[in-house]
Protein backbone atom coordinates (compact mmCIF):
# COMPACT_ATOMS: atom_id res chain seq x y z
CA UNK A 1 0.00 0.00 0.00
CA UNK A 2 1.23 3.60 -0.77
CA UNK A 3 1.34 5.76 1.73
CA UNK A 4 -0.28 9.11 1.46
CA UNK A 5 0.95 12.42 3.45
CA UNK A 6 -1.46 15.42 4.12
CA UNK A 7 0.73 18.59 2.55
CA UNK A 8 1.95 21.47 4.51
CA UNK A 9 -0.65 24.37 3.83
CA UNK A 10 -0.72 28.43 5.23
CA UNK A 11 -2.48 26.78 8.48
CA UNK A 12 0.10 24.07 9.14
CA UNK A 13 3.80 24.84 7.41
CA UNK A 14 5.20 22.49 9.34
CA UNK A 15 3.08 19.92 7.76
CA UNK A 16 3.81 16.93 5.54
CA UNK A 17 1.83 14.10 7.39
CA UNK A 18 1.16 10.57 7.09
CA UNK A 19 -3.45 10.46 6.55
CA UNK A 20 -3.24 7.14 4.67
CA UNK A 21 -0.80 3.70 5.31
CA UNK A 22 -1.00 0.44 6.05
CA UNK A 23 -1.07 1.12 9.39
CA UNK A 24 -1.10 4.94 10.66
CA UNK A 25 -0.69 5.60 14.54
CA UNK A 26 -2.40 8.59 15.89
CA UNK A 27 -0.84 10.45 19.51
CA UNK A 28 -4.35 12.07 20.09
CA UNK A 29 -2.71 14.12 22.75
CA UNK A 30 0.11 15.83 20.37
CA UNK A 31 -3.17 16.66 17.78
CA UNK A 32 -4.93 18.17 21.13
CA UNK A 33 -1.99 20.32 21.84
CA UNK A 34 -1.48 21.47 18.40
CA UNK A 35 -4.99 21.92 17.23
CA UNK A 36 -5.09 24.05 20.22
CA UNK A 37 -2.17 25.75 19.39
CA UNK A 38 -2.89 27.12 15.97
CA UNK A 39 -4.16 30.37 14.52
CA UNK A 40 -7.66 29.16 13.90
CA UNK A 41 -8.29 27.73 17.10
CA UNK A 42 -7.30 31.09 18.61
CA UNK A 43 -8.99 33.40 16.14
CA UNK A 44 -12.37 31.21 15.84
CA UNK A 45 -14.96 29.07 17.55
CA UNK A 46 -13.36 26.34 16.10
CA UNK A 47 -10.40 23.95 14.90
CA UNK A 48 -10.40 20.62 12.94
CA UNK A 49 -6.89 18.43 11.79
CA UNK A 50 -7.63 15.50 9.75
CA UNK A 51 -6.08 12.59 11.18
CA UNK A 52 -6.97 9.53 8.60
CA UNK A 53 -8.45 9.77 5.55
CA UNK A 54 -9.21 6.71 2.33
CA UNK A 55 -12.19 6.92 -0.37
CA UNK A 56 -13.77 4.98 2.60
CA UNK A 57 -13.23 6.27 5.85
CA UNK A 58 -12.32 9.76 7.27
CA UNK A 59 -11.57 10.52 11.05
CA UNK A 60 -11.22 14.35 12.13
CA UNK A 61 -10.40 16.02 15.39
CA UNK A 62 -12.59 18.89 16.33
CA UNK A 63 -12.36 21.69 18.77
CA UNK A 64 -14.64 23.62 19.46
CA UNK A 65 -15.08 26.91 22.00
CA UNK A 66 -17.52 27.10 24.75
CA UNK A 67 -20.42 28.29 22.89
CA UNK A 68 -18.80 26.89 19.40
CA UNK A 69 -21.32 25.36 16.83
CA UNK A 70 -21.31 23.39 13.86
CA UNK A 71 -24.61 24.56 12.20
CA UNK A 72 -27.06 21.93 11.20
CA UNK A 73 -25.73 19.66 8.09
CA UNK A 74 -25.76 16.55 7.11
CA UNK A 75 -22.95 14.00 6.89
CA UNK A 76 -22.53 12.01 3.14
CA UNK A 77 -21.92 8.48 5.15
CA UNK A 78 -22.15 7.19 8.28
CA UNK A 79 -20.71 9.01 11.62
CA UNK A 80 -19.23 8.41 14.98
CA UNK A 81 -18.75 10.90 17.43
CA UNK A 82 -16.25 10.18 20.26
CA UNK A 83 -15.79 13.35 23.19
CA UNK A 84 -12.11 13.18 24.13
CA UNK A 85 -12.64 16.65 25.96
CA UNK A 86 -15.18 18.80 27.56
CA UNK A 87 -19.05 18.64 26.68
CA UNK A 88 -21.24 18.86 23.88
CA UNK A 89 -24.60 18.98 22.52
CA UNK A 90 -25.88 16.50 19.68
CA UNK A 91 -29.03 17.63 18.33
CA UNK A 92 -31.09 15.97 15.48
CA UNK A 93 -35.15 17.39 15.56
CA UNK A 94 -36.34 17.39 18.65
CA UNK A 95 -33.73 14.84 19.76
CA UNK A 96 -30.66 16.25 21.78
CA UNK A 97 -28.06 13.69 23.64
CA UNK A 98 -25.88 15.32 26.17
CA UNK A 99 -22.07 13.82 25.41
CA UNK A 100 -19.00 14.21 27.56
CA UNK A 101 -15.50 12.86 27.57
CA UNK A 102 -15.59 8.52 26.98
CA UNK A 103 -19.12 9.05 25.62
CA UNK A 104 -19.84 8.15 21.80
CA UNK A 105 -22.78 8.29 19.45
CA UNK A 106 -23.22 7.10 16.02
CA UNK A 107 -25.40 8.49 13.19
CA UNK A 108 -26.22 7.39 9.76
CA UNK A 109 -26.27 9.23 6.66
CA UNK A 110 -27.71 12.45 5.20
CA UNK A 111 -29.95 13.12 8.98
CA UNK A 112 -29.85 16.59 9.64
CA UNK A 113 -27.92 17.83 13.02
CA UNK A 114 -25.93 20.18 14.71
CA UNK A 115 -23.69 20.17 17.29
CA UNK A 116 -23.26 22.86 19.95
CA UNK A 117 -20.19 22.78 22.54
CA UNK A 118 -21.32 23.45 26.36
CA UNK A 119 -17.68 24.17 27.19
CA UNK A 120 -14.69 23.69 25.79
CA UNK A 121 -14.77 20.92 23.61
CA UNK A 122 -12.49 18.10 21.53
CA UNK A 123 -14.05 15.02 19.75
CA UNK A 124 -13.24 12.66 17.13
CA UNK A 125 -15.49 12.31 13.80
CA UNK A 126 -15.28 9.25 12.13
CA UNK A 127 -17.40 9.03 9.34
CA UNK A 128 -17.85 5.80 6.93
CA UNK A 129 -17.84 6.71 3.20
CA UNK A 130 -19.73 4.11 0.18
CA UNK A 131 -16.70 3.64 -2.30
Amino acid sequence: MEERMNEATRNRPEGDRIIDAAMVEIDLNQYITQLKSEEAWLNSQRNAITLFKTDAMRIVMIGLHAGGSLPEHKAEGIISVQVLKGHIRFIVGDDEKKLVEGHMLTLHEKIPHTVVAVEESVFLLTMALKK
